[in-house]
């Protein structure tokens, strides 16, 4: 039985890499909770097979962005463990398999554990993921994806309980399908038009490294290359009017070859304490020393929105340098449990620079225009030190104060005809922020913590960036034997003003949770959440190619999200849960969009404008299953659940979807 299990799962995991992915298994278990024995070993398996079925009424491209599962069979999951009872095996003492998804599913997933506790130890994981997303609400469907990710990771561990440890490992990530995306020809107030991408990125890394272990302190170095490449052409092949049939912007032909690859050698240094004691240290470092070559190839025929012919020829081209460095030290000093200081430095470093060279060529005039890359980089420190002290059972408190700066610099070049020039900017800000907080426990069953924080920048890089803020937060837990409440707020106010707009965003989220099982039959769970967001932004856009300035977009959501479980189970026999989730945002009230007379007039937003302030929508999803045991190594189950989504301001998008299944579980 030990080697028939065995071989069975691996030939599935062998077979899963031409399968599909599959829902979640059933959460419970069959067959005795403490295995069966063969020889030396004890084994525990479970393998769960069923059928999945759905309908869908409404927007299946939505249906299938969000949820994307079919009819067919599945193996919903399976589990295999196999353990030395000794913890002396032969040749290995654990192996330890779980799937998840494998068959006719979009997502699947396999974890592989085989280990001997003296010499090695080998951990694999395997994943797929069909993605899925027509982009209605970006392009009416003209930008689209329907391609697989696929991941594997391998690692393999030399001597894993010793003093040192080394290490081998390999990954694997590729994701390959058709897409669409769109273009702009032949200048800034052209036409757009639908291309073909055939999506190809694959990327491959090797790693070795070992660690070891010393007085008290551990150890870790580690070398590691990755290789990335990516080669998606673009094309269009018949002739196309675009997005504006009216005007007079003509593609006829386009051919687009854009190959990228490069290569990341890379160090990452980690140490640790791994001994109590009143002093620690942690500190980590990495540098990776990449390098990339790209190629922009475009020719593009058709007519501009003159009406001329335009056979236009566009070539980028260059190779660069990406540095990166990064590290943290983080220094905890802790003389006892009722005194804790830490001080947390960090330092990321990261800058492009090379030969990249925009060249773009009109084969009807002859004339060219080029404009050069050189540089780009970007530095942050971070400080932060917290104290923690508890002078009371009953009573604590902790505050700190973080620092951050950063630092952005860039070196651009352009060139036309004889003339040439290059721009150089530089950008420093600084964050001051201190956080404060008390912890209170009046009686045992509560608990009370508030916090809060205050935030000064001088200089951020965005205009919605955080600048002036400060936020609040309480929360409250009660236990009670099988009884937990939890209720919480939290709010969050932010302004910031640069050269260009002023901006300002609050934020307040209040949330309360129960659960409560006062039999081991029976459990219940709730809990709701509202969060509200209100921002407040300038913004500049074009009207019939006049400037629209001094004008402002005021954004307001208010998410409202609950969920609700329940779960009988009668003398182990049978098992029944029903839960339901719903999240809705409410906007500011309105369940229509602007009109006409709402906006569009000199110094007015425009409608399209004032529709985006808000956007109301409800998701909702309940939810049954039904666990039947028929023996003590099977069990039969059911389950359904129902997927609503509705737009308020965009209905095309909205479906209904009835999803189930139907499954055995067992064991052998």
């Amino acid at each position: 039985m030990l080697l028939m299990s065995i071989a069975l799962h691996l030939l599935l995991l062998a077979s899963a890499a031409v399968a599909q992915q599959s829902v979640a298994p059933t959460p419970l278990s069959v067959g005795r909770a403490r295995g069966e024995d063969a020889g030396s070993y004890n084994v525990t398996n479970s393998f769960e097979l069923g059928y999945r079925f759905h309908s869908v009424d409404g927007n299946a491209g939505k249906y299938r962005s969000d949820v994307n599962y079919g009819n067919g069979i599945r193996l919903l999951g399976s589990s295999l463990t196999v353990n030395s009872k000794d913890g002396h095996g032969r040749f290995f003492d654990e192996i330890v398999l779980t799937t998840q998804g494998l068959g006719n599913d979009p997502y699947q997933f396999a974890n592989l554990r085989v280990q001997h506790n003296r010499w090695y130890r080998y951990d694999m994981i395997w994943r797929i993921n069909d993605y899925y997303n027509p982009a209605l609400t970006i392009s009416g469907g003209r930008h689209f994806e329907d391609t697989r990710r696929q991941w594997q990771d391998h690692d393999f561990t030399f001597l894993p309980q010793a003093r040192f440890r080394a290490y081998a490992g390999y990954s694997r990530n590729t994701q390959t399908g058709p897409a669409l995306t769109t273009g702009q020809f032949f200048d800034s107030r052209g036409d757009e038009f639908t291309l073909f991408n055939d999506v190809n990125r694959r990327q491959r890394e090797y790693r070795l490294g070992g660690d070891i272990a010393f007085f008290g302190m551990r150890f870790l170095a580690m070398r590691a290359w990755q290789r990335f490449e990516e080669d998606t052409p673009a094309s269009l092949n018949t002739p196309s009017a675009g997005a504006n049939p009216a005007d007079l912007t003509t593609l006829n032909r386009l051919n687009r070859s854009e190959p990228y690859s490069g290569d990341t050698p890379f160090w990452r240094f980690h140490l640790l304490s791994e001994r109590a004691s009143a002093f620690s240290v942690n500190g980590r470092f990495s540098y990776a020393g990449s390098r990339r070559s790209f190629l922009f190839d475009e020719t593009a025929v058709g007519a501009d929105r003159l009406g001329a012919a335009r056979n236009r020829q566009v070539l980028v081209s260059g190779s660069g340098r990406r540095p990166f460095s990064s590290g943290n030290l983080t220094l905890t000093f802790a003389p006892s449990e009722r005194f804790v200081l830490a001080n947390h430095t960090a330092f990321h470093q990261v800058q492009m620079d090379g030969d990249s060279l925009y060249r773009e060529v009109n084969n009807a005039t002859q004339s060219a225009q080029q404009l050069r890359f050189q540089f780009l980089g970007i530095r942050n420190i971070v400080n932060n030190t917290d104290l923690n002290v508890r002078p009371l059972r009953q009573l604590g408190l902790f505050g700190g104060y973080h620092f951050a700066d950063r630092r952005i610099r860039s070196v651009t070049g352009f060139s036309t005809g004889g003339f040439s020039d290059s721009d150089r900017h530089e950008q420093n800000n600084r964050l001051h922020a201190g956080v404060a907080g008390v912890r209170l426990q009046p009686v045992k069953p509560l608990a009370v913590i508030l916090d809060g924080e205050i935030g000064r920048a001088d200089r951020p890089f965005y205009p919605i960036s955080e600048r002036n803020y400060h936020a609040l937060g309480a929360r409250v837990q009660v236990r009670h034997k099988t009884l937990q409440l939890t209720a919480g707020a939290r709010n969050f106010y932010n302004t910031n003003s640069v050269s260009l707009f002023s901006h300002s965003a609050r934020a307040r989220t209040y949330q309360a949770d129960a659960s409560w099982s006062p039999r081991r039959w029976f459990g219940f769970n709730a809990g709701y959440s509202k969060q509200h967001l209100d921002t407040l932004t300038g913004i500049a856009y074009f009207v019939g190619f006049q400037p629209m300035e001094g004008q402002n977009s005021l954004y307001i959501s208010n998410i409202h999200a609950g969920n609700a479980g329940v779960r009988f189970n009668v003398k182990d026999r049978l098992d029944w849960f029903a839960g339901y989730s719903i999240i809705q945002d409410t906007g500011d009230g309105r369940t229509t969009m602007a009109s006409p007379s709402q906006g569009g007039r000199p110094g007015e937003l425009l409608p399209i404008f004032v529709a985006a302030q808000t956007f109301p929508l409800r998701y909702q999803s309940p939810l049954a299953r039904l666990s039947i045991r028929l023996h003590t190594k099977l069990r039969w189950n059911f389950g359904y659940q129902y997927y609503g989504y509705r737009e308020d301001f965009f209905t095309w998008q909205n479906y209904r979807a009835h999803t189930g299944y139907t499954s055995l579980l067992w064991s052998f």
